[in-house]
């Protein structure tokens, strides 16, 4: 018998098939069963003990999101969500990573046998990543933003204990935040300028340990009393320091615990480049931008950059940060793939490395592989203050984050818990 077990649900019998033969395809898996709405599923769950489920987003009776919910919270198991590419879809997938989902695939636009083995390999790839990482854990929130408040004072480290530390953040809300005026666009740099080949970078295959562990329950209660505004956003392009975060696999519930935490008043700008196809980093800067004291964008060309603004690469799009005579600016391209991936956290880093005037921090998070690798290291020897790495006991998948820590580029390793207090306290120093 193949050693890992998947549940499918779907409310299509045609998916289930689908699905199903691609999944049997691999010696590795079997089907432990199916279910055709969310109310099954988390019966199934109960009753089978998979060890993988995938999990469609739209159903009768119980949709994935809130099968997704009592499944994690009764059950904590992988759950991979299958999504379609519409606003509603796109938004639901974001707060499903956020439930606890592990990653996410998009379903077959149709009957076309080149899109279904795309993504039947997609699907067969994260299936391997999710039965081979930790098992997650559950997080209970609001499904609509807190109110925006003054952020809280976190120059002192967090506290470690990630539940307590999880529960006192998402309870205070966020401050209200002025938009920054941005300055009209440039017209960027030709796109069609070639990257250096990237070095050969040994793969690193995710953390093989399953460490199960008690959901925590996040307090979600708002305060009623609102704390006084906030100092307004910067107006200028101007700024000594800047951030930039690479993050793969699991990568949309670590940013938020580290973008959410952030101050309102960090005086630099974030970069942040997340594995995820086209349409659905909107979605996710949507969501940061919600529950976070700085003002989160998807990635335009052109972009003037600010201070207090946090920048989302979009999907399909490398992100790298250009000057010219008025200031930093925005430029996406659209380059081949780097390490399999567009964006990529190699372009991201190492389009920091000529500007070496500012004060550049970089953080990797929890992913699978080793992209941002070559780009960190370059990033450390041409004088970076900080290069920070996400802990392995934190991680969904300790890919990225090790494969950088043993190439030298990593100086710091911390739980993602206490991320956001040291990148306040290096540039707020």
């Amino acid at each position: 018998m193949a050693p890992y077990r998947v549940l499918i649900v779907d409310d299509s019998a045609f998916m289930r098939k689908i699905f199903s033969d691609l999944i049997l395809k691999d010696s590795m898996f079997s089907i432990i069963a199916t279910a055709t709405n969310g109310a099954e599923a988390v019966k199934a769950v109960e009753k089978w003990k998979p060890d993988v489920v995938t999990l469609d987003l739209e159903m009768p009776e119980m949709n994935g999101l809130e099968a997704l919910q009592k499944i994690m919270k009764q059950n904590p198991t992988p759950v991979i969500m299958l999504s379609g590419i519409s606003e509603d879809n796109t938004r639901d997938t974001i707060k499903a990573l956020q439930f606890g989902a592990f990653d996410f695939i998009r379903k077959p636009s149709g009957i076309a046998t080149n899109d279904i083995i795309q993504v039947g390999e997609q699907l067969i790839e994260k299936l391997k990543t999710a039965v081979l990482a930790r098992k997650p854990s559950f997080i209970e929130e609001k499904m609509d933003p807190p109110v925006k408040v003054k952020a809280l004072d976190i120059k002192k480290p967090l506290i470690t204990e990630a539940t307590t530390n999880a529960a006192s953040r998402l309870a205070a809300p966020s401050m209200a935040k002025k938009k920054p005026e941005i300055t009209p666009p440039i017209k960027p740099p030709s796109m069609n300028k070639k990257p250096e080949p990237p070095a050969a970078v040994k793969a690193v295959a995710p953390s093989s340990t399953y460490k199960p562990t008690a959901p925590p329950i996040i307090a979600s209660k708002k305060t009623e009393t609102p704390a006084p505004p906030k100092k307004e956003l910067p107006k200028s392009t101007s700024f000594q320091h800047i951030v930039a975060i690479g993050a793969s696999t699991g990568g949309p519930r670590a940013l938020h615990t580290v973008i959410s935490a952030l101050p309102g008043d960090l005086g630099a700008p974030v970069l942040v480049v997340q594995h995820m196809p086209p349409k659905f980093t909107k979605s996710l800067a949507q969501r940061l931008d919600s529950f976070s004291a700085l003002h989160v964008v998807e990635a335009a060309q052109g972009d003037r950059v600010h201070p207090g603004v946090v920048y989302v690469a979009p999907g399909g799009y490398h992100l790298e940060l250009g000057k010219d005579s008025s200031g930093y600016y925005i430029h996406l391209t659209e380059q081949p793939q780097r390490n399999g991936h567009r964006p990529s956290v190699d372009v991201m880093y190492e389009s920091l490395v000529p500007f070496k005037e500012l004060k550049r921090h970089a953080v990797i998070l929890t992913g699978m592989g080793s992209d941002g690798t070559k780009g960190l290291k370059q990033l450390v020897e041409s004088g970076a203050v900080t290069s920070i790495g996400e802990a392995e006991e934190t991680c969904i998948v300790y890919g990225m984050p090790r494969s950088a820590y043993e190439s030298g580029a990593v100086k710091t390793v911390l739980p993602l818990q206490q991320i956001a207090a040291r990148i306040e306290s290096c540039v707020l120093k």
